[in-house]
This record gives C-alpha cells, sequence and structure tokens, in this order.
C-alpha cells in the first residue's frame, strides 16, 4: 500500500511540475519573465531561444526531482509520517531551486530590455476601457449558497445526533484506511470540520469576489481585443472557484457524516483521492486553454505595434512582487504565473494575510 501512496503523491506532483515549466508560453505577451516588453518582441528568437531553455531546465529538474523521490520513497523502509516528511521537502527544494532558475532568466530578460530601449523607441500608454466593469467578469456569489445549505444541513443533523455520535471520534486514518487518531466527542471537535468548512467557503467567496475586483490590465495594442480576454479569463477562473467549492464542500460533508452513519473508509480516502486530482487536473487545463489574463484565448482582432503598456517594472521587485504605495489597488494579475497576487505596498493587504494566518491557526487548534 505504502507503494501505491508513493505513486499517487508522483501523479499529483506531475501536473504542478509541469505547469511551472511551461508558465512563460501561459503569461502575457506583453510579460516575459517578470519583464514588460512590447507584444511584438514576444515572438523574437531570442526569447522563443530563452522559454525553451527555461522548460529544458525546469524538466530536467522535475524529472530527477520525480526519479529522486521515487527512488528513496519505493526503495526504502518508510513510514508514512517519514512520507509526508518526503514530499514537503521535496515540494520545498523543488520551489527553490525552480525560483532561482527564474531569476536567472529574470536577470538576463532585464539586460536584454535594458539593451534594446523598447521603451524609448515607442509611445508608452495605459489602455483604461470604461466599459470593463459593465461586463460580467464573474459569476455571481449566489452559487455558494449550495454548499451554505450542505454545511448548516450538517450542523443540524450532527446536532441531532449528537448521542449517537461514538465517544471517540476519528480524527486521522492511513492510507490503508486504519484510523491512526481519536478525538474524544464534544461539541468542540464534532463542529471543528463544518466550521473548517464555513472558513474555505469565505475563502472562496473572497477570491470570486477579487476575480471581479482585480485591478484592470488592458493591452495598449488592441484593447478591445484585451478586454474579450480578460473577460473570458475572469469568467472562467470563476466558475472554477464556485465549483471547486461545491464540490470540495460535498467532500468534507461526506466525512461530516461519517461520524454519524456507517460510510466505508475506503470509500472516503478513494473518493478524497479522486476530487484532489480532478481539482488539479482541471486548474492545469484551464490554465493551458486560458493563459494568464486571457491570453491564450483567440480573439479575431487587429492589433497597433506602435505602441507599448506602460513601464512599471520598477514597482515589480523580482518580477514577482508587487510593490506600490501609490496604487490603490489591492489585487493584480501576476506577472509570471496564473492568477492575481498583491499589491504589498498597501497596508491592508498584510492584514488581510496576517488575518488569514491567525484565522487559520485558531482553527488549527480548535481541531486539536
Amino acid at each position: 500500500m505504502m507503494t501505491n501512496l508513493i505513486l499517487l503523491i508522483t501523479l499529483t506532483l506531475l501536473p504542478a511540475f509541469i505547469s511551472i515549466m511551461f508558465i512563460p508560453y501561459w503569461t502575457r505577451k506583453t510579460e516575459s519573465f517578470g519583464v514588460s516588453i512590447p507584444a511584438d518582441i514576444y515572438d523574437t528568437s531570442a526569447l522563443k531561444s530563452m522559454r525553451k531553455k527555461y522548460t529544458i531546465i525546469i524538466g530536467v529538474i522535475s524529472l530527477l526531482t520525480i526519479c529522486v523521490f521515487l527512488g528513496y520513497g519505493l526503495f526504502t523502509n518508510m513510514s508514512e509520517s517519514m512520507v509526508g516528511w518526503l514530499v514537503g521537502t521535496t515540494i520545498t527544494l523543488f520551489m527553490i531551486i525552480s525560483f532561482m532558475i527564474y531569476l536567472i532568466f529574470h536577470q538576463k530578460m532585464k539586460q536584454i530590455k535594458s539593451t534594446a530601449k523598447w521603451g524609448r523607441q515607442r509611445t508608452q500608454k495605459l489602455a483604461i476601457h470604461t466599459q470593463f466593469r459593465q461586463q460580467k467578469l464573474r459569476y455571481s456569489n449566489n452559487w455558494f449558497i449550495v454548499p451554505f445549505v450542505l454545511i448548516f444541513s450538517t450542523i443540524i443533523l450532527t446536532f441531532l445526533s449528537y448521542e449517537h455520535i461514538p465517544e471517540k471520534i476519528p480524527m486521522q486514518y492511513n492510507f490503508q484506511g486504519e484510523i491512526t487518531n481519536f478525538a474524544t466527542k464534544s461539541y468542540r471537535t464534532v463542529l471543528a470540520l463544518p466550521i473548517t468548512q464555513l472558513y474555505l467557503i469565505l475563502i472562496f467567496i473572497f477570491v470570486n469576489t477579487l476575480t471581479g475586483k482585480a485591478k484592470q490590465q488592458l493591452s495598449t495594442e488592441n484593447p478591445e481585443k484585451s478586454m474579450h480576454q480578460n473577460t473570458i479569463f475572469r469568467r472562467r477562473w470563476s466558475a472554477f472557484t464556485i465549483f471547486g467549492g461545491i464540490i470540495l464542500s460535498m467532500l468534507l460533508s461526506t466525512v461530516q457524516l461519517s461520524f454519524i452513519y456507517s460510510i466505508p473508509q475506503g470509500f472516503l480516502i478513494t473518493t478524497a483521492v479522486i476530487t484532489v486530482f480532478a481539482i488539479i487536473i482541471w486548474a492545469f487545463i484551464l490554465s493551458y486553454k486560458t493563459g494568464q489574463g486571457g491570453s491564450r484565448v483567440t480573439v479575431s482582432m487587429d492589433s497597433n505595434g506602435k505602441t507599448v503598456n506602460r513601464d512599471d517594472d520598477r514597482y515589480w521587485k523580482l518580477g514577482q512582487f508587487y510593490v506600490n504605495k501609490d496604487d490603490p489597488t489591492i489585487f493584480i494579475e501576476k506577472r509570471f504565473g496564473i492568477g492575481w497576487t498583491m499589491n504589498w505596498g498597501r497596508p491592508i493587504s498584510w492584514v488581510i494575510v496576517i488575518g488569514f494566518i491567525l484565522i487559520t491557526l485558531g482553527i488549527v487548534l480548535l481541531t486539536i
């Protein structure tokens, strides 16, 4: 069974590794390795070569990481706790190494831009579409009524069936479906999972809301086309957020019901694994088909190559961290990756992050 666990974890890691490999192909054509560029420069041979080299290097590192993980996991006698340690160490080292590789390409890209002086040769503009906020940028948060109904129904059922819940509640299972940790029954322990569900759904609502509220970023070469692409990008990720939240809520509600009814543990574990893997694959396909900001969405419109987006590289530290205290925007698209990041120059960004951390720690302490 431990072999199956190692292989399953490997299968789950693969989409993440592949995603990191191809990030340069999924970013906007006005950005390359965290540096703003003219869109028509994106397809030059020099930049194509850089993207190809990055993909090959990260691909080789990913392959070596997988081989080391499989070799160590399959050919040594490891406990499940050791497997968890191995997974954490593997992911941490991979992320550190891949970020260092990114920094090398980021610095090279900055040097190329400095030498070419694109910003001085073309007119810099900032595109703002007055009808952008009138578009349907995300789907309604009313969809989250579904998980809320599930959660509160589960809570009511838990209270009504409290006397039938065993005195020892299973809190942790190994991959064989055997219980490895119990908690003494109390209202705190039986409600820990529903409270966690509520917190997660509130996070999903927060993410779905920021999907529509995040900063407008349009290409100056063709603002109309860029608006259509960005609208589709936001809608697709909004749908992913909503239905991902609903599916996760259904899964956790099923786990909660196992405290009351006899549900085979093998079924719970299999369902959890399939659900997590399906969500990861869905995110991978969505990233590939849509790209950052909708850059891979096909929209046929003419463009103008005489202008370039306003150069705000000075606000992007290492091409990854946006720090601009004069920009009231809190959420902004990542320059290298898919999705959004925060404006770390605004104190509210730190308040939000610290708030999430404190609430998460509180929920963890509640379940202990």
